[in-house]
């Protein structure tokens, strides 16, 4: 048998209401939350069971809606659920723009950095003033010829070396740059890297 026929598809409204995410969870406070699903990896892409997120309109949504909680997890609030994501490392990545301003890859840009750390592998994270970020590995090259000694010099090899190995004298735009563990890294910076859902007692 041919299937039924289904109705015909909504004219959209040429001038939708604001999407509200608060309005939604008022109209469904229950919907139980989403672990597992969802995460991010280190160059800022998304990833929907451990496939790349493409489309760009759903990528726009998972930006716009990309949020912490008050315990350091990171989620996307669609409509009434939280979907918490798992993070491959920092909540947030950032770039260079072209012209030295950072911008996460949510398009948010980075007004204030108020620490660098320098992990065991060379990665660069940053406090910011919208959240924890890793840079972008394509930008460290740029990072480094941005660095500087404390008497103001181009940093060296040997320079970057000692930094790696926790020593002090490393600055980018006047901020030191001190080493820290990949594995302090969640507790350092407040955030949860593997959301899981509270035990049931």
């Amino acid at each position: 048998m041919p299937p039924a026929p289904t109705d015909p598809p909504r004219t959209p409204s040429p001038n939708p209401p604001p999407y509200d995410p608060a309005v939604a969870m008022a109209k469904w406070p229950n919907v139980p939350a989403c672990y597992g699903w969802l995460s991010l990896d280190r160059r800022g892409g998304w990833r929907f069971q451990g496939e790349r997120v493409t489309h760009a309109g759903l990528t726009a949504f998972l930006n716009s809606f990309y949020q912490c909680d008050a315990q350091g997890h990171w989620l996307v609030q669609n409509g009434p659920q939280k979907v918490f994501v798992e993070l491959d490392y920092m909540p947030l990545v950032a770039r260079f723009d072209g012209q030295s301003r950072l911008l996460s890859h949510t398009g948010k840009q980075v007004e204030k950095v108020s620490e660098i750390r320098l992990d065991e592998d060379g990665n660069v994270l940053l406090r910011t003033d919208i959240g924890p970020c890793l840079l972008d590995d394509r930008d460290l090259a740029a990072f480094f010829e941005q660095c500087r000694t404390e008497e103001g010099e181009p940093a060296d090899e040997q320079v970057l070396t000692a930094a790696l190995a926790g020593e002090a004298g490393l600055r980018w735009s006047g901020h030191p740059v001190t080493a820290l563990r990949k594995i302090e890294a969640p507790d350092h910076f407040g955030f949860v890297a593997a959301p899981a859902p509270p035990e049931k007692h």
